[in-house]
């Protein structure tokens, strides 16, 4: 009898736990349907907790939909799961695929910007205005906070891809300019007097500057340049930096009539680079190899827009005199900037060079038009085939974010070197402008270079090559202004002149007068380090400079 009562009281404690779990399954667990994803026009999509709670969702997040149902709002909302919790979503954002979680059907140009061949090269089809608006027929993949990386758009007779990040969704949107701390204001004072562009057209909206975990860039840079010839001496330089805290180096990959070794880009783009290429690509990888080894941060300096021997491969693509002939600027030949072959081989260039070489950081030099032209341009001795109506201070901005934009996706820092010039109270003839470049890049490079300036520039009463710290010193306070108007400024790292001066009077730069530029640098806060503009590269210089390397600037 007592083992009759105790079987019934387990069978009965079984029915009454299958019974409890049933129900919770019952009322928390609906028939399972199928996996859906999370789709809107938005990279959040809201949704609400089962106590009606208002959450969100990132779009493309993979969920699991069950058979229940309730009206809320003249909406229908469906029973999802994601990560063992419970929500409900409107039916109209859950789709089959991950390539239809994306519903935006047009969006507008809020930043001028590059339209790529395909998701996955740097091949341009053409440009958008700010604007401008778009018809959107897919994007490439989603980030994992649910935005786009690129659309795939159609603009007029144009398909291609564009980042998601220089649009907005409506056209409101789009032609606000960023106004943050009166930017506009300050930027209407600084005019087109030279005829380069407008200050306010330029695009300062903040840009995420990365910091990569498996490229780490020094706080303070201490640089010395070796140019395109002087590599084959990589050792020495080696020996001498190890003594003399240098830890970086700048190494040409392409000077204008100097290409440093025959690259693959190069015989692509440009065969009579290639074919004059100073070093064998092999022996080139090696040279750059052992100052890596050896722990120092690499830089590798393309001189940009002044290119003789791409200027003959492509004298489409170049400066035009009014004949139709290539214009010759002080002997040599310019790839017009508004050009985007140039711009392409360039990249390419660039790439190859951080990928197969191992450089940490490019550095663009010459990312400008000729200095001295806009007289025959006006007067139309001159044609720079403006194909896209830009002004110049536009188009190498525009250059800049695609240069920044695929060196980024390698994992590998940007550096623009710009005149001293740039830094003063307007955009310069030759088109560069010190608040839209900084904004952008990730390392600014001035060459306030002391020799290159008016003997009393700033109203110095001595020539200022002769008291390199007076003049640097006002130089910096520029400097300082620019970098604070803009909201992502980039890290100030200057080019020092350590070259004697011919400039009458005649100046030794020993390693006071070295020092002195340094100091003046870092007295006004620009303390992201320098480089060393020695165009020989000459060892013997830097051997009686090598003081003002050594010494701890603060």
């Amino acid at each position: 009898m007592k083992k009759k009562i105790v079987k019934f009281i387990i069978i009965l404690i079984i029915i009454i736990i299958t019974l409890g779990i049933f129900l919770i399954y019952m009322k928390d667990n609906e028939k399972t349907l199928e996996n859906k994803y999370v789709s809107g026009d938005f990279p959040k999509v809201d949704v609400l907790t089962m106590d009606k709670e208002k959450k969100s969702l990132v779009r493309g997040s993979s969920v699991i939909l069950y058979d229940y149902n309730e009206k809320i709002a003249d909406n229908i909302y469906v029973k999802i799961k994601y990560k063992d919790t419970f929500y409900l979503i409107n039916k109209e954002n859950l789709v089959d695929n991950l390539k239809d979680t994306v519903k935006e059907s047009e969006m507008y140009v809020r930043t001028n910007l590059t339209i790529y061949e395909k998701s996955d090269n740097i091949n341009i089809l053409s440009y958008a205005k700010k604007g401008e608006k778009l018809k959107i027929l897919g994007f490439d993949k989603l980030n994992e906070d649910g935005t786009v990386n690129k659309y795939k758009i159609e603009y007029g007779n144009v398909k291609g891809y564009v980042y998601s990040k220089y649009l907005v969704n409506t056209y409101e949107e789009s032609i606000k300019v960023y106004d943050e701390n009166n930017i506009q204001e300050y930027m209407e004072k600084m005019g087109n007097s030279l005829g380069a562009g407008d200050a306010t057209t330029l695009d300062y909206y903040p840009r995420e500057k990365p910091k990569f975990e498996n490229n780490v860039m020094p706080d303070e840079v201490r640089a010395l340049y070796i140019n395109s010839g002087a590599i084959k001496n990589i050792d020495e330089y080696i020996d001498f930096a190890l003594n003399n805290n240098i830890n970086a180096f700048v190494i040409d990959i392409k000077d204008n009539t100097s290409p440093a070794y025959n690259s693959p880009v190069m015989e692509k783009y440009s065969i009579t680079n290639y074919n004059h290429a100073l070093n064998d690509y092999e022996k080139y990888k090696e040279y750059v190899k052992r100052a890596k080894d050896k722990g120092f941060y690499l830089i590798g300096r393309i001189t940009t827009f002044k290119d003789s021997y791409y200027a003959m491969d492509h004298p489409d693509e170049t400066i035009l005199s009014s004949n139709g002939e290539p214009f010759s600027h002080n002997g040599s030949y310019w790839p017009s900037v508004y050009k985007r072959g140039v711009w392409m081989f360039n990249v390419e260039l660039a790439k190859e060079a951080v990928t197969e070489i191992g450089f940490n950081e490019i550095q663009f030099d010459y990312v400008r038009f000729p200095d001295r032209t806009t007289n025959l341009e006006r007067a139309g001795s001159i044609n720079l085939g403006n194909s896209y109506d830009e002004t110049k201070s536009e188009a190498i901005q525009t250059f800049v974010m695609y240069a920044a934009d695929a060196l980024h996706e390698v994992n590998a820092y940007i550096s623009v070197d710009v005149f001293g010039e740039s830094a003063s109270n307007y955009v310069t003839a030759y088109g560069q402008f010190w608040p839209a470049i900084s904004n952008v890049v990730d390392v600014i490079s001035g060459m306030p270079y002391p020799d290159h300036f008016n003997a009393h520039e700033y109203g110095i009463s001595e020539v200022v090559w002769t008291v390199p710290y007076k003049l640097l010193d006002a130089w910096s306070k520029y400097v300082v202004s620019k970098q604070e108007v803009i909201p992502t400024p980039a890290i100030v790292r200057t080019w020092i002149q350590t070259y004697n001066s011919t400039k009458t009077p005649s100046v030794v730069y020993d390693s006071n007068k070295v020092s002195d530029q340094i100091q003046a640098l870092y007295d006004n806060g620009l303390t992201g380090g320098f480089m060393t503009w020695n165009s020989s590269s000459n060892m013997v210089k830097y051997k009686e400079v090598s003081y003002s390397f050594k010494k701890v600037y603060k």
